[in-house]
């Protein structure tokens, strides 16, 4: 049973993107239900997905997947849709997977800070199954457990494990494991700014940090997620 605050963001969303074909934003939604900040918003679309009325998709920003309505909202048409977040670059939504998939054995390292940074990580705890797919084909790949929730608005939660694949290199926007100052690691969008370099949360609620070149290093990118339910 979803709160009526709940109900209400369920309502908006189905209604604009029924209208107009487009998502509405997080200030509009916040405005919508009358809410002082978006951190508000950000509880009430993960009450939602947690059970099971709509679904964020990864490597999408602000991408979501209504699921289902409730018999309420059902009445006034219903047909699923994908909300496109505002990234004009970002890769198509993930295929749906077969039922039979291969697999390959990854080492999970630890947990990852996608939020305040915590020590680096450096110990295998176990293995995890990944789906080959996942996988680019080049170089070591490695499993890390996330932390925090600086990076929901990218769909990487706090419990998620993420897929990383090793590399010293990476592109403007994209999302890494970087140390910093050698003892430290954090998932983070990572920018050059000139001689800095800039590691964005995708979580209004934290702030980009921006540090001289050489204190950050970059130990892997992210090429997958996997999400327990």
């Amino acid at each position: 049973m979803l709160t009526r605050k709940q109900l209400e963001l369920l309502d908006f969303i189905n209604r604009r993107l029924q209208a107009e074909g487009v998502p509405p934003s997080f200030d509009e939604m916040k405005d919508a239900l009358d809410l002082r900040s978006k951190s508000g918003i950000h509880r009430l679309i993960t009450a939602l997905e947690e059970r099971g009325f709509i679904r964020r998709l990864a490597h999408r920003a602000r991408a979501i997947e209504i699921v289902k309505l409730p018999e309420s909202l059902e009445r006034k048409g219903f047909q699923p849709r994908v909300i496109d977040g505002d990234r004009p670059d970002a890769p198509p939504p993930p295929q749906s997977m077969p039922l039979t998939v291969d697999a390959v054995d990854v080492p999970l390292m630890g947990r990852i800070a996608a939020g305040v940074p915590i020590e680096a990580i450096s110990e295998v705890s176990h293995n995890v199954a990944v789906p080959s797919q996942m996988l680019s084909g080049r170089g070591n790949h490695y499993a890390l457990e996330v932390r925090g929730d600086s990076m929901i608005d990218a769909g990487i939660n706090d419990g998620d494990v993420v897929v990383i694949r090793e590399t010293a290199t990476a592109d403007d926007g994209d999302i890494v494991v970087a140390l910093v100052e050698g003892h430290e690691a954090t998932l983070k969008r990572i920018r050059r700014q000139g001689r800095s370099i800039a590691l964005e949360a995708a979580n209004p609620a934290y702030e980009t940090r921006v540090l001289p070149s050489d204190q950050v290093k970059v130990q892997g990118r992210l090429v997958g997620l996997i999400r327990t339910y």
